[in-house]
């Protein structure tokens, strides 16, 4: 079963974190939401996470990949995370899947993971992304680099986490039961 490490910090948009794990695990794949700051995470808009575990005890190795939601000041929180930063350019040096949606991209930017890659976020973060070719579509791929533009962007996203890691047979029968196609 691949495993995929969602960090949540103070402020994520609950939206694409819920989205992603929920349909992540539909497609069997085991999701560990690490907090980062706390165990219990509060979204922007009030909604509260308790998290599996500590960023802190989360080991890159035994994972496939970061998933990384947006939202303000979530990614502002994200980008202060040394134990996310650590996991993140281990998971780079790999070649592990990184993924990121919103604003979150700009985290990724901001320690060169995305130097000359394709990649998109939210608008208004766009001029934020200096080190990718920033492209304006729902989802961008390019090699374990996945990127995604926000909250109405999520499902979409999540459905092509899942064609990498379970198969596009998996990503489109959950389409279909959630009725997103």
């Amino acid at each position: 079963m691949p495993r995929i490490i969602v960090p949540l910090a103070e402020g994520f948009e609950e939206i694409e974190a819920v989205a992603v794990i929920d349909i992540l695990r539909r497609a069997d794949v085991e999701v560990v939401i690490a907090g980062v700051g706390g165990k219990e995470i509060t979204g922007s808009h009030g909604i509260r996470i308790v998290c599996d575990t500590p960023i802190e005890e989360c080991d890159p190795r035994r994972s496939e990949g970061i998933v990384l939601p947006g939202g303000l000041p979530g990614t502002t929180n994200l980008k202060k995370s040394d134990a996310l930063e650590e996991l993140l350019r281990d998971a780079s040096n790999r070649s592990k899947m990184i993924a990121a949606i919103c604003a979150a991209p700009t985290v990724l930017d901001s320690l060169g993971i995305l130097k000359g890659k394709k990649a998109t976020c939210h608008p208004n973060h766009s001029s934020e992304l200096v080190e990718c070719i920033y492209v304006e579509a729902p989802v961008v791929i390019d090699g374990n680099i996945i990127t995604s533009r926000g909250a109405g962007t999520a499902v979409a996203f999540a459905a092509e986490l899942v064609r990498i890691l379970a198969g596009d047979e998996k990503a489109e029968g959950i389409l279909e039961g959630i009725v997103a196609k």
